[in-house]
């Protein structure tokens, strides 16, 4: 048994632990024997409900509760490693803060009620605001947090069947912008990579990720790469995964388009280009060289602070590698010009030819552990099961498989998040529903969102807990079941479908997200039409009809009885029926051949754009975000219930600051500080640091304070808030 403390991984190869010994060994940093007093009853595998990693854990059961968590010796994606959240996964299901009853206001409070109640003052409500405001007057916000069968059951009931035009997931805040990307690019939303492409590339390029931090088993397999990688890390601040790079570009915040951009170019000059690769197999290159000619090294110091030596060196690298690697994920995805971004990185990809190769490819990497399923099967936006619901031939396809009217399939696509609040504002949307998200702590500058969620007629929230920023503002709250108490699949950054898998029970009168959905579509009394959609199982087999003939074909994988006995590992998509049983970890775009009507990789170009919001004499600091520990986990929802992880992470929000901004504010390490933006202020705890640049101030974006600060700018292609620059001032509380 190995431990390995600094970048948040445990190792378990050997047999069953207790509860004593997993915190033992997670709070001292030492391997602990503690004897086993007892075997477990049953051990039950699923994949964690956390990050886009998609470990496997090993739930141990006793008299019908899970009682530890043991990382899956074997899996393929992690082999008995876990982060600190994998092995507390099951602490925050048994905090006692779970919501057990479904609640109603009443006066100023929530009230506590049972399921028939809530479920007709669900159906209640939602109607009065469709006949009072119209039919489109309600909508949803989901989740990359529930399982696959779920987010499906939940678009088809809400658009279907109540008649909801309008509905998003938080997945919007972390993946839509690769979205974009990939489709303009690739032609479909696929990510071409195998986890294992981190170890057998010669050079690997992470831009705008902390992969130590956001995805530590993944930065583990970096670090098992045998090869003595090169490994370039494109990010503003020193971090822990820049501190083990070869070559650390600490690029001014959000000019990545002008690095990637000035990259192409000396690419292009030296020749390092694979033309054979360009010319069979992508359209738009001789375009792309002649917008990124401008970007010589000078103007690329101009934009980036990135001189001409640092320049040169990252291209020598990455001209000289066979295997080349580019990954990334929020720090290009949270951005105002994120998708250009993207696709100047998936650019580079292609003009080298690495992509379909082992150790290649252009490659994002997700942040929810089921964003994928979102972003596939959700129907949240005009497309289910890669089926695009606004063209008449496949609204038609997908009612013929549902057995439903195709005059019930909305044929015009979902606003997006963003503009589902503007609609609260401009008062076309009066009701929202929203399941297993916590917007009034995540949303970009949240101030304003508090007050959008005060002016709804009707407010409805599903999730774990009642005691959240957002639900605690709700007319009806529904209980939910959480990870180990349900049954399900998840999908992983790698295409990865995995299962997840019911453990013990939820608490008091908590369902499952599936259970509660069809309770409303009784309720609604559009019941029959989701009679096949008896079971997590049988909507799994309907997503898979649905996906037949698609790129996202899950056809052959014949089920969850597939996944329980011929793939245990888990299975990428894609795999139609009546293909062999493939490899474990595999590629897309091994031939050459893409998802565009012509087979070819696009090159996608433009000129890069200035943040929505500049620094100026009064908020002279650029404010950037993001992930603070390997024990957090965004809005802290789960992860502050467990007092192991709460004890590793900081117990107040703490703002890093140079030196060089901390002596000309008279600030110091410990000092209280307020950190203000035209939108309001907050308390933070200094910390004086090197590791940020003069001029810059990042803050982890785990307390709900934090977007109090956060400007309200969004890419224009993705809709994707820009979390990652915004102005502030500093100064002693």
């Amino acid at each position: 048994m190995s431990l390995h403390l600094p970048f948040g991984s445990l190792r378990a190869k050997d047999g069953p632990r207790t509860e004593e010994l997993r915190r033992a060994r997670l709070a001292a940093g030492a391997p602990v024997q503690v004897p086993v007093n007892r075997m477990p009853d049953e051990v039950t595998s699923a994949i964690c409900g956390y990050c886009s990693t998609g470990c496997s854990l090993d739930v141990h059961v006793r008299d019908g509760r899970a009682v530890n968590v043991v990382p899956t010796a074997g899996y393929p994606v992690n082999d008995g490693t876990a982060c600190p959240k994998g092995w507390e996964a099951m602490a925050p299901m048994r905090h006692r803060d779970r919501a057990a009853r479904p609640m109603v206001r009443s006066g100023r409070s929530l009230q506590p009620t049972e399921w028939g109640r809530a479920f007709e003052a669900f159906c209640t409500g939602v109607r009065r605001v469709q006949a009072e405001h119209g039919p489109d007057s309600v909508a949803f916000l989901s989740t990359g947090q529930i399982v696959t069968e779920e987010m499906a059951l939940l678009g088809a009931l809400a658009k279907f069947g109540l008649g909801m035009v309008h509905g998003d997931g938080n997945t919007r805040q972390c993946m839509a912008t690769s979205v974009v990307a990939h489709k303009e690019c690739f032609g479909f939303d696929a990510p071409p990579y195998t986890y294992a492409d981190l170890e057998e590339s010669d050079v690997v390029v992470l831009v705008g990720s902390n992969l130590a931090v956001a995805h530590p088993i993944l930065f583990e397999r970096l670090l098992r790469n045998p090869h003595s990688p090169e490994i370039i890390v494109a990010d503003p601040r020193v971090t822990d995964t820049s501190m083990v790079a070869t070559q650390h570009l600490a690029l001014r915040p959000k000019s990545d388009q002008a690095l990637l951009y000035g990259i192409a170019r000396a690419l292009i000059a030296r020749g390092a280009i694979d033309r054979a690769f360009v010319d069979a197999h992508t359209t738009g290159f001789d375009g792309f060289a002649a917008h990124v000619e401008p970007w010589d090294p000078e103007r690329v110091f101009a934009e980036t602070d990135i001189d001409p030596e640092r320049l040169e060196a990252a291209v020598d690298a990455i001209a000289g590698g066979e295997r080349v690697s580019f990954w990334w994920t929020m720090g290009v995805n949270q951005g105002h010009d994120a998708v250009r971004t993207a696709q100047a990185i998936i650019a580079l990809a292609l003009m080298t030819g690495n992509i379909g190769r082992p150790g290649t490819g252009a490659n994002s990497i997700t942040g929810q552990c089921n964003a994928m399923g979102s972003r596939l099967y959700s129907n949240t936006t005009a497309l289910f099961a890669g089926r695009d619901t606004t063209d008449p031939a496949q609204r038609a396809e997908v009612a013929d498989i549902l057995g439903i009217d195709p005059g019930v399939v909305p044929d015009r696509p979902s606003l997006a998040y963003d503009q589902i609040l503007d609609g609260i504002e401009d008062g076309t949307i009066r009701g929202l529903w929203i399941i297993a998200t916590n917007p009034a702590h995540s949303w970009i500058g949240h101030g304003r969102l508090h007050r959008l969620l005060d002016e709804l007629d009707l407010l409805v929230v599903q999730d774990l807990y009642a005691d959240t920023e957002t639900a605690s503002r709700a007319d009806i709250f529904l209980p939910a079941a959480g990870w180990g108490e349900k049954e399900g699949t998840f999908i992983n950054s790698e295409r990865r479908v995995g299962r997840v898998r019911r453990a013990q029970a939820p608490p008091g009168q908590a369902r499952t997200d599936f259970e509660i959905f069809k309770g409303i579509a009784e309720e609604w009394g559009c019941g029959p039409m989701f009679r096949r959609w008896r079971s997590p199982a049988a909507a799994f087999d309907l997503l898979a009809e649905l996906s037949r003939g698609r790129p996202c074909d899950i056809t052959g994988i014949g089920g969850h009885e597939g996944l329980d006995h011929d793939f245990p590992e888990g299975v990428q998509w894609p795999l139609p029926e009546g293909a062999a049983k493939p490899e474990r970890e595999r590629r897309l775009f091994v031939d050459g051949r893409f998802f565009t009507p012509d087979g070819r990789a696009r090159f996608v170009w433009s000129q890069p754009t200035e943040p929505p919001e500049q620094i100026d004499a009064d908020h002279p600091l650029v404010l950037m975000t993001g992930r603070g520990t390997t024990a957090q986990w965004h809005t802290q929802t789960r992860t502050a219930r467990s007092s192991l992880l709460a004890s590793l992470a900081p117990e107040r929000p703490h703002i890093e600051v140079s030196p060089k901004d901390a002596d000309a504010r008279g600030l110091s390490s410990g000092d209280r500080a307020a950190v203000r933006s035209v939108r309001g202020s907050i308390d933070a705890t200094v910390v004086v640091t090197p590791t940020v640049q003069p001029g810059h101030v990042f803050l982890p974006m785990h307390w709900p304070e934090v977007n109090v600060l956060t400007a309200p700018g969004f890419d224009p292609y993705s809709r994707q808030p820009a979390y990652k620059h915004s102005a502030v001032e500093l100064t002693k509380a």
